[in-house]
């Protein structure tokens, strides 16, 4: 992932803990202090959003714990990679588009971004510049030109 994603991740996690976590807790001990705890919902959805809350901290340790930060300086851009900035022309209605390929955890497709899990980031993977591609989408085939690969 690249260094902005991972501090994003870092910040998210920090907000996590020092923020909602604390506020979680002030729930839960707000919801006890209204009564009987067995038929107390506030209480039990008090305990279900800290146990939603802490299963989302535990995944953004692991996701940063094994998180592999990527100098895009040190990539080539002759060929499409994680990270490359994707310029595609659709073969059948001539749209152009433009995509970066990021880790899951960094897609965002409002930001251009996609995962490198997608089925268009897979199939763009390993061709040049100059090259059309076909892949495979729920909807049929789809036939990219790749005209531009460049590094953010």
């Amino acid at each position: 992932m690249t260094q902005a994603g991972y501090d994003a991740l870092v910040a998210e996690l920090h907000r996590l803990e020092a923020v909602e976590r604390p506020a979680a807790s002030a729930a839960i001990a707000e919801a006890r202090d209204k009564g009987d705890l067995s038929e107390n919902s506030e209480y039990d959805a008090a305990k279900e959003a800290q146990a939603m809350l802490e299963i989302k901290i535990t995944q953004l340790k692991a996701t940063i714990t094994s998180a592999k930060i990527i100098d895009t300086s040190k990539l080539n851009a002759d060929t499409v990679q994680i990270l490359s900035r994707v310029t595609l022309k659709n073969v059948a209605n001539k749209a152009v588009m433009s995509y970066t390929i990021v880790s899951e955890t960094e897609a965002n497709l409002r930001e251009g971004k996609i995962s490198v899990q997608t089925p268009i980031a897979q199939g763009l993977l390993g061709h040049k510049v100059g090259e059309v591609v076909e892949v495979k989408v729920p909807r049929g085939t789809m036939k990219f030109e790749i005209l531009e690969i460049t590094f953010e």
